[in-house]
């Protein structure tokens, strides 16, 4: 990838609007290209400026007054003489009432599904690749379960469960913070041989479930599952059958609270 195909992905790069092979192309370049990077710094620092309550008002209860003053000026109603004694005024004017309730829903409904993100499998698929790429695959290093959860303290409003699947052959190698589903979650990260598992974590609101396989993405498998109140996704290239294994080990834990 070059600068002049860089360049008009830097702006949903930064909205998160962008798969997972094209992230993998851009943020190569990005490693490369000073220029690029400097753009993307760029758009992230207007976006968060942008989000300034000092940047936005509303208009003078005056001034939209008299746009819609000028408004009305200028648009001449059609002549209705006798559009109250017509016998179809009621079905009408249901019609139109019905017609602008249902523009009050789906106009804002299809932009929340416009500017939706990403589907949560493919988010969680890409912030395991993204952890792969550079060196951001661990925050805290270390098999010690009693090292690794405690480095979570103040980071999380939750407290989330650690064990080291050694045992299992599925030894722990550390933890980070992450971000999945619009919140910071923690991810809990083990290895088999040379594939590394991203364990993601955070609180639950939906009911136990047990491990389940969800389809692959990319060539990455996925088991999900709830248990004592915490929501878990793991993610690698491991074959589905010694995840669901791992998914399964690391079921039996017992989530805390703080």
């Amino acid at each position: 990838m070059n600068c002049q195909q860089a360049r008009p992905l830097i702006e949903p790069y930064a909205d998160g609007e962008l798969d997972a092979d094209t992230i993998l192309d851009l943020e190569k370049h990005l490693r490369e290209c000073t220029n690029c990077t400097l753009a993307l710094r760029n758009a992230t620092t207007l976006k968060k400026a942008f989000k300034q309550n000092s940047l936005s008002f509303s208009a003078p209860k005056d001034l939209r007054r008299r746009i819609k003053a000028e408004l009305h000026s200028r648009v001449a109603p059609a002549p209705q003489p006798n559009f109250w004694q017509t016998p179809w005024k009621w079905n009408w004017l249901t019609a139109a009432i019905s017609s602008v309730a249902t523009a009050s829903l789906v106009v804002p409904l299809s932009l929340s599904l416009h500017n939706r993100s990403q589907p949560l499998e493919q988010e969680i698929v890409s912030d395991h690749i993204r952890s792969l790429m550079g060196t951001h695959t661990l925050d805290v290093t270390s098999t010690d379960q009693h090292t690794v959860k405690p480095w979570f303290n103040g980071k999380l409003d939750f407290s989330p469960p650690v064990k080291d699947l050694a045992p299992q052959n599925f030894p722990l190698i550390g933890g980070r913070l992450d971000y999945v589903g619009g919140r910071s979650v923690a991810s809990l990260v083990f290895q088999r041989q040379k594939h590394l598992i991203n364990l993601f974590v955070w609180p639950a609101q939906e009911r136990d479930l047990k491990p389940t396989l969800i389809r692959p993405i990319q060539g990455y498998h996925l088991v999900h599952w709830v248990a004592a109140d915490m929501t878990c996704w793991a993610v690698s290239d491991l074959n589905e059958t010694e995840l669901l294994e791992f998914a399964h080990a690391f079921a039996d834990i017992k989530a805390a609270r703080p």
